[in-house]
C-alpha cells in the first residue's frame, strides 16, 4: 500500500489512525515509520499534499531553523529529516556552501512533500467523514469503513478574515493563502494589503517589486499593530519554543495563558528583519530613485472596522485609528488582500462524539500527551495536534515543537518516556518551599 495506490483494504484495524497530513501528522507517521507493533495509517483528503502552497511567494523564506524538521529534535537519525532529504537528492554539500540565511520556504515545501510520498502508511485523496466508538474507535471514510484503538487529528487551520468580510463577494478581494493565484493582472490598480504580519509582507514586498508594466497604481499596508514590527527571533525568547516552558506554559492559569500570548505574540507571529529591510530598500528606490510617490502607503496603528462597495465600482475600507479614537479615515482599493491569519479547521467527524469530549474555551481540553480528555476508557485515546495555543501557548502552531509533540504522542502509544533535552536556561517557575529550604 502507498500514498499513490488507490487499492487499499475495505476492513483494516490499526493501533493509530490519522486525520489530515500536514507537518503535524506528517511528522508523527515519519517517526512511526518502521516502530514494531503499532500499525498505523494517515488519511488526508487532498487528492496531494501542499503546504500554504497559494501563498508560496517566490522569495519567501522559512522563518526557523530547518532542524526544526519533522523529526530531529526529536530523533536525530530518523531517515525522514531535512538533510536526508538533501542527502537523497545529492545536494547536501550544495546546501551547506549556499549558507543561507533563511531556507527557501519552497525548498521546506519540497522535503515535507519529499516525506509524505515516501512514507507508504500516508494516504491521500480519502476523506474521512465520521468518527464513531464502539470499544474501538470506527472511522467511515469517503471510501470504507476503518477501525482504530487511538486517532491522532491534525487538519489544519483555514483562513481567517474580519467578520464583516466573510459573506462579501470574492471578485475583487481574497485571503493571502490564494495569493499565488489571484494576486496576477494587477497593473494599474489600487491594492490594499490588510494585516501586518510576515504573510502581509512578503504580499506587500511582492506587489511594489513587480516590472513597471505589471506595477499596481499605489499599494496600501494596513496594520493594527503601531509599527511593523520585527519578529523577536532572539536567543531567550527562542526559549519560549522548548518543551520545557511548554510545560510550564501548561500549569498556568488561563487568564496568565491569555496574557502571555497576546503580549508576547511577535515571538512567533512579526516580520523578519530581511523582509522589512527588503520593503523599506525598495520603497526608498520606487519612492526617491524612480519618482513613483503615490505606489507605496503605510497605514499601521488602523483597524479596518468596515467595507463597502464591489468589484466593478471598487471597495472603500473604513479604518479606525487606534490610538486617536476620533479619528476615521477611509482607504480606495480596486483589491483587498486579506492577510488577517488563520483560525483552525472545524472538525465536524468528531459529531458523533462531541458530547464526550471536554472542552476549554474554543478548544479541546487535551492532557499532557496532547489527547483530548474525554469520557472514555484510558488506553483509546484522540490526539489532537495544532489545536491547543491557548493550553500550550505560542509554540503549539509552530514548527519548533512539532517532532517533540510528536514524540509524546509515540510514548504514550508506547507505554515509554522518551528523555528530553535539557532544560531552558531560565528558571520559568518559583522555587518550591522544600526547594528554597523554607521550614514546614
Amino acid at each position: 500500500m502507498t500514498a499513490q495506490d488507490p487499492a487499499v483494504p475495505d476492513r483494516l484495524h490499526v493501533r493509530l489512525l490519522g486525520i489530515g497530513v500536514g507537518p503535524a501528522n506528517l511528522s508523527l507517521a515519519s517517526l512511526l515509520h518502521g516502530s514494531p507493533g503499532i500499525a498505523h495509517l494517515f488519511l488526508d483528503r487532498k487528492a496531494a499534499f501542499d503546504w500554504h502552497d497559494g501563498q508560496n511567494i517566490p522569495g519567501a523564506t522559512l522563518q526557523v531553523s530547518p532542524l526544526k524538521d519533522l523529526v530531529t529534535l526529536a530523533a536525530p537519525t530518523n531517515p525522514y529529516s531535512f538533510f536526508s532529504y538533501l542527502h537523497e537528492h545529492g545536494r547536501l554539500y550544495h546546501f551547506v556552501n549556499a549558507r543561507f540565511d533563511a531556507v527557501p520556504r519552497q525548498e521546506f515545501r519540497n522535503y515535507l512533500e519529499w516525506a509524505s510520498r515516501r512514507n507508504p502508511n500516508v494516504v491521500f485523496g480519502e476523506e474521512v467523514r465520521a468518527v464513531e466508538f464502539d470499544g474501538v474507535f470506527v472511522v467511515r471514510t469517503d471510501r470504507r469503513t476503518l477501525t482504530a484503538d487511538n486517532v491522532a487529528i491534525a487538519v489544519g487551520s483555514r483562513p481567517k478574515v474580519p467578520p464583516f468580510a466573510e459573506n462579501m463577494p470574492p471578485e475583487g478581494q481574497f485571503h493571502v493563502s490564494d495569493f499565488v493565484r489571484r494576486a496576477g493582472g494587477l497593473a494599474g490598480r489600487r491594492v490594499c494589503v490588510v494585516g501586518g504580519g510576515q504573510s502581509g509582507a512578503e504580499a506587500f514586498l511582492d506587489l511594489i517589486s513587480r516590472p513597471r508594466g505589471e506595477l499596481p497604481r499605489q499599494v496600501t499596508w494596513v496594520s493594527k499593530r503601531r509599527n511593523y514590527f520585527p519578529i523577536d527571533d532572539s536567543p531567550f525568547t527562542n526559549e519560549f519554543f522548548m518543551p520545557s516552558h511548554s510545560a510550564y506554559f501548561a500549569g498556568l492559569d488561563r487568564p496568565a495563558r491569555e496574557r502571555f500570548n497576546t503580549e508576547q505574540v511577535l515571538a512567533s507571529d512579526g516580520v523578519t528583519e530581511q523582509t522589512l529591510r527588503d520593503v523599506y530598500q525598495r520603497t526608498y528606490v520606487r519612492r526617491f530613485v524612480e519618482d513613483m510617490k503615490e505606489l507605496t502607503v503605510f497605514r499601521p496603528d488602523r483597524e479596518v472596522t468596515a467595507v463597502t462597495g464591489g468589484a466593478a465600482e471598487g471597495w472603500r475600507l473604513r479604518l479606525a485609528h487606534l490610538s486617536d479614537p476620533s479619528a476615521v479615515e477611509w482607504i480606495d482599493a480596486d483589491v483587498v488582500v486579506w492577510a488577517t491569519g488563520w483560525r483552525p479547521s472545524p472538525t465536524p467527524f468528531l459529531a458523533p462524539i462531541e458530547h464526550r469530549l471536554r472542552r476549554e474555551g474554543d478548544e479541546y481540553l487535551i492532557d499532557e500527551h496532547f489527547a483530548i480528555r474525554w469520557d472514555g476508557p484510558a488506553d483509546r485515546r484522540l490526539f489532537i495536534q495544532n489545536a491547543a495555543r491557548a493550553q500550550r501557548g505560542l509554540a503549539d502552531p509552530n514548527l519548533s515543537l512539532m517532532a517533540w509533540r510528536s514524540m509524546r504522542i509515540l510514548d504514550r502509544l508506547r507505554g515509554t518516556r522518551s528523555e528530553d533535552q535539557l532544560p531552558s536556561f531560565i528558571d520559568w517557575a518559583p522555587p518550591r518551599a522544600c526547594d528554597r529550604g523554607d521550614a514546614s
